[in-house]
């Protein structure tokens, strides 16, 4: 085998704690020695080991002169563990090959120079971009203190998330939908505005064997969520309300009195979203799964805050002019503003189609 091999291996391994290791990244580690792998490991948990640690202690007394291939640059500062550079000099391990330096500020370089300054061959670039597109959540929380955001929509072939009347139940399939579950389990958070409280009063949890729920995040300017909606009166998830300081007190005062955490991000008619990303990114939320109506998602898009999109689309079609579609708000005058996205994936599900794609955010 060769380097790239032993390198998709432990991208591998780092892929099977998806949505488990927030706020940290998912790494894999893969200990080669004499041409056969001899331990492996990948980070499970935050405050948990992390995966360089697994492997070496699989390893033991072997690990010395042995090469070690690692999807993120070890680390190099105290945080909720040791540094990883400084066990993998003690450990006599010979030669290192990272897919990626680490973009957080407290480690870039830094984890390399300790492994080097011990004489330890280091390489890095194996399998960067496949490393990157991993860890692309972490990446963007690390570097721009906002969440990375997806928007999900579930729509008709004629664009409409629900008929005339409002009937939104069920325009894509079950497999789909049992899609979006495995979506928000990989979420740190699920995020809704006011008006699908509302009309929908959804629970917004994860209904698939172990899966976990994701924070639920309602943008609701004045404070309007009901005492009785299942978000606040379930207790399967936390949920956090964000609302402008003008909302009035005594309703704000009512939530909170129920277990609901308010975050308050502007002082105009709306909530500003720039302001409540920073917000969620200091509660060490990293990553959004965005299921809004209209109004939200053309919000999130005109403040360039979305960087992915996940769109379900059914073989229906639904018509009426007032039929509701997935993005409303102003809409943007010229195609030329349009959003653009790029690096698209098809998928069929059954008989529907997922349509992935990157926002290119130039606003």
């Amino acid at each position: 085998m060769i380097d790239r091999d032993y390198m998709q291996e432990a991208l591998r391994l780092a892929a099977n704690a998806r949505g488990r290791t927030s706020p940290n990244p998912l790494v894999g580690a893969v200990i080669v020695k004499e041409g056969r792998v001899i331990a492996e490991g990948w980070h499970r948990q935050a405050g948990t080991p992390h995966a360089e640690i697994h492997a070496l202690n699989m390893a033991g007394e072997l690990a010395k002169g042995a090469t070690l291939y690692v999807t993120l640059e070890p680390c190099s500062h105290f945080g909720r563990t040791p540094p990883c550079a400084d066990a993998i000099v003690q450990a006599g391990v010979k030669r290192v090959v990272a897919a990626m330096s680490d973009p957080n500020s407290k480690v870039a370089g830094r984890g390399f120079q300790i492994l080097k300054d011990a004489g330890i061959e280091v390489e890095v670039g194996v399998l960067e971009e496949e490393a990157r597109k991993l860890n692309e959540v972490f990446i963007k929380w690390v570097t721009t203190d906002k969440p990375f955001v997806t928007l999900k929509t579930a729509m008709s072939l004629d664009g409409k998330i629900a008929t005339a009347t409002g009937q939104s139940r069920w325009i894509t399939s079950e497999t789909s939908r049992q899609r979006v579950h495995e979506l928000r389990d990989i979420n740190d958070a699920i995020m809704v505005g006011i008006e699908t409280v509302l009309k929908d009063n959804p629970l917004l949890t994860t209904r698939i064997s172990a899966g976990k729920s994701p924070i639920r995040i309602v943008v609701d300017s004045n404070a309007r969520t009901p005492l009785a909606s299942n978000i606040v009166t379930n207790h399967q998830a936390k949920t956090i309300i964000a609302v402008t300081e003008n909302a009035p007190i005594d309703r704000v005062n009512a939530l909170k009195q129920s277990g609901i955490e308010i975050v308050f991000a502007g002082d105009g008619e709306r909530v500003d979203l720039n302001v409540l990303m920073n917000k969620l990114a200091k509660h060490d939320i990293t990553s959004i799964l965005l299921e809004g109506g209209g109004t939200l998602n053309f919000g999130m898009l005109e403040a360039g805050l979305i960087d992915k999109v996940c769109a379900f689309i059914a073989p229906k079609i639904i018509g009426g002019r007032s039929a509701l579609t997935p993005v409303e708000g102003t809409g943007f005058e010229n195609l030329i503003d349009a959003i653009n996205i790029e690096d698209i994936s098809i998928e069929k599900i059954d008989d529907d189609i997922l349509i992935t794609g990157y926002i290119i955010n130039e606003r």
